[in-house]
C-alpha cells in the first residue's frame, strides 16, 4: 500500500484526491494536513465525504510517507518545503504552479518533472518529483500536441476557454459570489493567463520552431466544474489525416478520446477523461477540448502520474464515469 499525506487539505483539489484515493486499491491515507481546520473531521470542509471517512484533519506531517500531495495556494509550495522536511524516499506531486516551468524546476536538490502523461509519461515514470499541470494548461495542450508533434503549428492559434468557478479556488473573492457569478460570464487575463507560460514550453517539446501566438482568453462561467475549449487555426491538412494523426498520437493514452461528434462538459465532469473533437471548414481546423478541472485538471491528473512513478497501471482508481444527466 502507498502511505499518503495531503498538504492544503481543506481546498477543492484535496477534497477531490480524498474522494478519489479513498477507494484507490493501493493507497492509504496517512494524514490530511490543514492549520486552520487541525483536530477537526474532514467532512467539515468536504461535505461530501460525511459518512464515508472517519479522519481528522492534522497540524503535523509525516516525513516518511511514501508520497505527498502539495494542494497549496500558488507560489507557496516552495514556502512550505523549506519549513518542513520529508525523508528521502517521499515521492511529491505539486499541484500549485510553483515548479512547472523549465527555469523554475530545480529547488533545494529536487528535480521537478513537468507531469502531463500524455507527454512526459518516461520521465514520469522514473521521476520522484512532479508539477502537475494547470487545468487550463491541461485541456489546450491535448487539444494542440498532436499537431506540434508533426510540425503542423504554422500559424496563430486562437483559444477560447471556459472554466467553472471551482477553478478559482476555495477562499471568497468579489467574482466567487454566488450572487455575482449566477446568471453570469466574463472573461480574465486575457492574453497574458498564467498557463500560457507551461503551454508554449510544451508545444515547443514537440514543435522548436513554433514562433507564432497562443491567443487565450479564459472565460468564468456560470457553473461549479468543468473546462469547455475552442482553438482554432490554418491548417492545408485534410480532416481525415488530421484525425488519424490524433487517434495515433493518443493510441496509448487511455484518458484521451478524438471525436469528430458534437461535444459537451457533462460527458466529461467527474471523471479523469478528456474528449477532443475535430472539425474543419476551409482551411480552419477547429479543435473542442472538454475536461473536469478539478480531476484531469488536478487531482485526478495528479493519481494519474503517481500511479505512474510507482509501477502501477496508470487507470488505477480512476475508473470514473460521468453523469450524463
Amino acid at each position: 500500500m502507498i502511505s499518503i499525506g495531503i498538504i492544503g487539505g481543506s481546498g477543492y483539489t484535496a477534497g477531490e484526491l480524498i474522494r478519489i484515493l479513498m477507494f484507490h486499491p493501493n493507497a492509504k491515507l496517512d494524514f490530511v494536513y490543514s492549520t486552520t481546520n487541525a483536530g477537526k473531521p474532514l467532512s467539515i470542509a468536504h461535505h461530501d465525504l460525511l459518512g464515508d471517512i472517519e479522519m481528522n484533519f492534522t497540524d503535523t506531517v509525516n516525513p516518511n510517507v511514501d508520497v505527498v500531495f502539495l494542494c497549496l495556494g500558488h507560489g507557496k509550495s516552495i514556502s512550505f518545503l523549506e519549513s518542513n522536511q520529508f525523508s528521502a524516499q517521499t515521492k511529491i506531486i505539486d499541484l500549485g504552479n510553483d515548479f512547472r516551468l523549465i527555469k523554475d524546476k530545480d529547488f533545494n536538490g529536487k528535480s521537478f518533472v513537468y507531469g502531463l502523461p500524455e507527454l512526459n509519461k518516461t520521465d514520469i515514470k522514473k521521476a520522484q518529483y512532479i508539477a502537475n499541470p494547470g487545468c487550463f494548461a491541461t485541456a489546450i495542450q491535448l487539444a494542440l500536441l498532436p499537431l506540434a508533434s508533426h510540425g503542423l503549428l504554422n500559424d496563430d492559434v486562437h483559444i477560447n476557454a471556459t472554466t467553472g468557478s471551482t477553478g478559482a479556488g476555495v477562499g471568497l473573492a468579489a467574482t466567487s459570489h454566488f450572487s455575482w457569478r449566477n446568471n453570469n460570464m466574463s472573461h480574465y487575463k486575457a492574453f497574458n493567463h498564467q498557463h500560457l507560460g507551461e503551454i508554449n514550453q510544451s508545444v515547443n517539446q514537440l514543435q522548436e520552431d513554433y514562433s507564432d501566438e497562443l491567443i487565450f482568453v479564459p472565460n468564468r462561467g456560470d457553473f461549479t466544474r468543468g473546462i469547455f475549449a475552442t482553438l482554432y487555426t490554418k491548417t492545408e491538412e485534410s480532416l481525415e489525416d488530421l484525425v488519424a494523426k490524433y487517434e495515433a498520437f493518443y493510441a496509448d493514452q487511455p484518458f484521451v478520446t478524438v471525436t469528430t461528434t458534437d461535444i459537451n462538459m457533462k460527458q466529461v465532469v467527474q471523471t479523469n477523461k478528456c474528449i477532443i473533437s475535430l472539425m474543419k471548414k476551409g482551411n480552419r481546423i477547429l479543435i473542442t477540448s472538454v475536461i473536469d478541472n478539478l480531476v484531469k485538471g488536478a487531482s485526478g491528473q495528479a493519481i494519474q502520474n503517481m500511479n505512474l512513478m510507482f509501477g502501477l497501471e496508470e487507470t488505477t482508481g480512476l475508473h470514473l464515469k460521468p453523469s450524463g444527466f
